[in-house]
């Protein structure tokens, strides 16, 4: 292996991050719930338009300080979507051929970004196909299978250096409430709940980290028995979050909390969403949401103030024809409108009811 294009190659990488500034937090304006402040870390503004851009980042320089990752190689991952949208522009950054293993179902839009990044779509009729199909295609090739659902929990430095986690309490240092109450986030690999969830500890704040799980995935069920072998059919249909199985990645002993979200309930939350900050967001960026109205509608009638931050994943303009699409929302049997209505009383009373 070349040392020299080893180093070169992190190089790259890291004056690429050098350029990057960090992602917004936005303080979104709730008037139901006075006295507790939400925080929305826009993760859409990276380079390639998703949270995914920091695990990429650092899944290849892991791969590359690693020795797996090497001058020509093949990189290969099982992603519906953003990730593969991420590691194919680091791919190309590095001239290294790159193929993404993916439902048939993944969006268009994802798909054709991964393609303008010069990476390949492989696609698999069975979302659990993918693990053992990126495996077989990075063997035949003699490349590196990126293999984010094992490494994104050690891809990271879970203690600092310009992690989400780090970023996030950098950016409350001058807010009234510096420690949020709580965090809320997704899991679809599990590595960013174990960064934020560890760094809570380690620096030994109050904040508490709650983890929203959407239809059709096994973490919830797994935060609940700790059984590893449990299974889901199909996918989540959230895109980005949800696994039918549970990963080596999620690490249920640093999450407080977990919050099951039914999928119509995280499109509805998306589109109010988008209404009170004139921007659209993903369907994980929805499920957040829900976990967010929850947890402040049961602070609020504790009496008890304080922040709360959760992450807008990727941008809505993923989805224009999904998610935000009014036809396939009908196709696919969601109905919403009972949860738009649900959530737009809730953030002007401050009031859940089912």
């Amino acid at each position: 292996m070349s040392s020299a294009w080893v180093s070169e190659a992190i190089h790259r990488i890291e004056r690429d991050f050098q350029r990057s500034a960090d992602t917004h937090l936005i303080l979104v304006e709730l008037p139901g719930f006075p006295g507790i402040r939400f925080y929305l870390k826009d993760e859409s503004t990276h380079p390639t338009g998703s949270l995914k851009h920091r695990l990429a980042r650092s899944l290849f320089l892991y791969g590359l300080c690693n020795g797996w990752i090497r001058e020509g190689s093949t990189v290969v991952e099982a992603s519906s979507g953003s990730t593969a949208v991420s590691e194919a522009y680091f791919a190309r950054m590095l001239g290294l051929p790159f193929i993404a293993v993916m439902p048939r179902s993944t969006s268009p839009a994802k798909v054709a970004q991964i393609e303008f990044y010069g990476g390949g779509c492989h696609y698999v009729d069975q979302p659990t196909a993918v693990y053992t199909e990126a495996e077989r295609l990075a063997r035949e090739r003699g490349g590196h299978y990126m293999d984010q659902f094992t490494f994104a929990e050690r891809a990271t430095d879970w203690r600092g250096n310009n992690n989400i986690a780090e970023s996030i309490f950098t950016q409350l240092r001058a807010e009234p409430d510096p420690e949020p109450r709580w965090i809320v986030v997704g899991a679809g690999t599990g590595g960013t709940s174990a960064t934020i969830g560890r760094y809570i500890r380690y620096h030994g704040t109050a904040s508490q980290l709650a983890v929203v799980d959407p239809d059709r995935s096994v973490f919830y069920d797994y935060f609940k028995t700790r059984d590893p072998a449990l299974k889901a059919e199909g996918g989540s249909d959230v895109e980005g979050i949800g696994r039918p199985r549970v990963e080596p990645s999620f690490e249920p002993g640093v999450v407080d909390r977990m919050i099951r979200v039914p999928n119509a309930a995280s499109y509805a939350a998306m589109h109010v969403l988008a209404r009170l900050v004139g921007h659209k967001y993903g369907g994980s960026t929805g499920t957040n949401f829900c976990g967010v109205l929850e947890i402040a509608a049961e602070m609020k009638a504790r009496g008890e103030t304080g922040a709360i931050v959760t992450l807008a994943c990727d941008s809505g303009d993923r989805y224009l024809d999904t998610y935000y699409s009014d036809t396939w929302l009908s196709a696919s049997g969601y109905d919403i409108a009972p949860h738009v209505a649900r959530f737009e009383r809730a953030c002007a009373t401050g009031t859940l009811t089912a």
